[in-house]
This record gives structure tokens, C-alpha cells and sequence, in this order.
């Protein structure tokens, strides 16, 4: 089969990529090359991704329709795994027009080429964020949502757009509600990394609101197999699943396991406007649909990650 899959160059892009690689696919990988993250970083993914032979990449931005249009028309794509997306919850306050650009107005790039390509099936990153700070967990995905900055006002309005056009096209949406996903070639600007980096320069890392948060982590490996089931399996017109755990860890509690064994001064600061308390989500929905059952517990691969990282000296720079 192949596979678009937009944002190759970042987190999830590089490990579905390769996951899919293993599997014979192949893939048609696009990225921007965005300065947000480190771009060193993306070209070192994309460069070990070049390694093997079904894997094309081209620099495309995808708010540019007309570029975006010939290559998925020339490559004859099969499906979309739309992952490119202007990231960060915090920056999204700072400049909130890239939000709307890139997020809204790429989404409606990627369908209008579905679309015109006759492509049946878009997979696409929504995110945890569109819950905001819920009063019951785990939220599950009809429960009521409340964005709490604009870049989940962007993915619940992914998730309206996708709703829309798979009524009035042939086209089937899979919205995915990432939960704090972590593992392998992570960003460098989520909370491990930053750890593990603070803690490999001597240097002082923040913990914000003292570490009185919970997340529902989520490992990059599981999320890889089930976005692969969700390649095969016939879908309604509009699907949204959360991607998680359904196992929330308290971050103080990771910052005194880390502690036990790798040295780190740990800054305790107040909590940040846009942070949300707690993610927690209701995995039952994808577990049915995929009959994928056991995820990975955090503290199983805590210390897997920091020796992965620990090896791989282009995320320390």
C-alpha cells in the first residue's frame, strides 16, 4: 500500500513510518521542516528513515494546496496519515495565527487532495487537549469538551471539518485523541526529554505546578500497532478513538522515581495558564475496535527511554 503520511519528520511521523516500513508499506513522507523543534533533530530522523528503500520524502508544506495536490496525484496514494500540525499547547497563545494556518487551513488542504485523488480513508492526529480540564475521569469520547487554548480549539475543529466532509464525500475519518504520547525519537520540548536533558547538562529543571499533575502516557509502540490495525479495519464515516493508556501517572511521582537513580536539581515552580491538572482517558472505544488489549506501563519503559536517549547524542545537543 502506499502511504502518505504528512509530518514524517516528527515524533509519531518517524516511528509510524518505520513501523509501517516493517510491514512492507510504502511511505511518502512530507514535513515542512518548521523551526518550532530542533531541526537537526527532523533531518536526523528523516536520514535514518532514507535508509530504507519504499521510504520517499519531499519537503512539502502542506498549507501550500497546489504542491500538496500534484504529489499525492503523481504518487497514486492509497491513504493518509495526517499527522503535521503546528504543536505546543503554550506557543499557541504566543502566535495564534499559525494555529489557524497550519492546522485548519492544512487540514482542508489534506481532504480537498483526498478528495480530488479519490483517496477512502484519512487517519488523523486530534488530541487529548480538546477535554481540557474535565470534572469526571476518564473522559471518554462523547463527553462534553472544553479546549482551553487555541490549539485545541484548532483540533476540535479538525475533528468538526472531518465530521462535515465525511458526509458529503467518500472519504472515511479516524480522529485520534493523542494522550501524552512518549517513547523512541520523542520531542525534545515534551516533559522526558527535557528531564533527561536537564539532567545529562547539570542543569536546574522547572517542574511546573510542583509537579502536581497526572498524565495518561502513552507509548509510541502501542500507538504504532494500533494505528496499523486501523489501516485494515472498516470504519463508519467519522470514527474518533482516544489513543491511551487508561493508566495516568502522577509527574512528581516520575520526578522521584527518576531520582533514585540518575541525578537531577529539580526547580519546583507555580503552574502555567494553559496547563490542564489531569489527562485521563477511557481507552474501551479503541481496545473493541482493534482488539488491541495490553498496553505498556510507564514504569516499565522509563528507564528503557532515558538509555535509549542516553545513546543517541544528537538529542543532547
Amino acid at each position: 500500500m502506499k502511504i502518505l503520511i504528512t509530518g514524517a519528520a516528527g515524533f509519531i511521523g518517524t516511528n509510524i513510518s518505520m513501523h509501517l516500513l516493517s510491514k512492507k508499506h510504502t511511505i511518502y513522507g512530507i514535513d515542512n521542516f518548521d523551526n518550532y523543534n530542533s531541526l537537526k533533530l527532523k533531518k536526523y530522523r528523516i536520514k535514518n528513515l532514507k535508509k530504507n528503500k519504499k521510504f520517499y520524502f519531499k519537503k512539502i508544506d502542506i498549507t501550500n494546496r497546489k504542491v500538496l495536490l500534484k504529489f499525492v496525484r503523481d504518487k497514486k496514494i492509497n491513504l493518509i496519515i495526517h499527522l503535521a500540525a503546528q504543536a505546543g499547547v503554550r506557543y499557541s497563545i504566543i502566535n495564534p495565527n499559525k494555529y489557524i494556518n497550519v492546522n485548519l487551513l492544512g487540514f482542508m488542504n489534506i481532504i480537498f487532495a483526498a478528495k480530488k485523488n479519490k483517496i477512502k480513508k484519512i487517519i488523523y492526529a486530534s488530541s487529548s487537549s480538546v477535554y481540557g480540564d474535565s470534572k469526571k475521569y476518564p473522559v471518554k469520547e462523547d463527553d462534553n469538551l472544553n479546549q482551553k487554548n487555541i490549539y485545541a480549539v484548532s483540533k476540535m475543529l479538525n475533528e468538526k471539518m472531518a465530521e462535515t466532509y465525511s458526509k458529503i464525500s467518500n472519504i472515511k475519518f479516524i480522529g485520534l485523541r493523542f494522550f501524552t504520547i512518549y517513547g523512541e525519537y520523542g520531542r525534545p520540548d515534551m516533559f522526558l526529554f527535557k528531564l533527561f536533558k536537564n539532567s545529562f547538562n547539570k542543569k536546574v529543571f522547572e517542574l511546573n505546578n510542583y509537579g502536581n499533575h497526572d498524565r495518561d502516557f502513552t507509548y509510541i509502540k502501542d500507538v504504532n500497532i494500533i494505528i496499523e490495525k486501523l489501516i485494515y479495519i472498516k470504519s463508519q464515516n467519522h470514527t474518533i478513538l482516544n489513543i491511551c493508556s487508561n493508566s495516568p501517572v502522577n509527574i512528581l511521582k516520575i520526578i522521584k522515581t527518576f531520582k533514585k537513580k540518575i541525578f537531577v536539581r529539580v526547580k519546583y515552580i507555580k503552574k502555567h495558564q494553559a496547563d490542564i491538572l489531569k489527562t485521563h482517558g477511557d481507552n474501551l472505544k479503541v481496545k473493541k475496535i482493534t482488539k488491541y488489549i495490553n498496553f505498556s506501563k510507564f514504569n516499565d519503559n522509563l528507564f528503557k527511554i532515558y538509555s535509549w536517549y542516553r545513546d543517541n547524542k544528537i538529542y543532547k545537543l
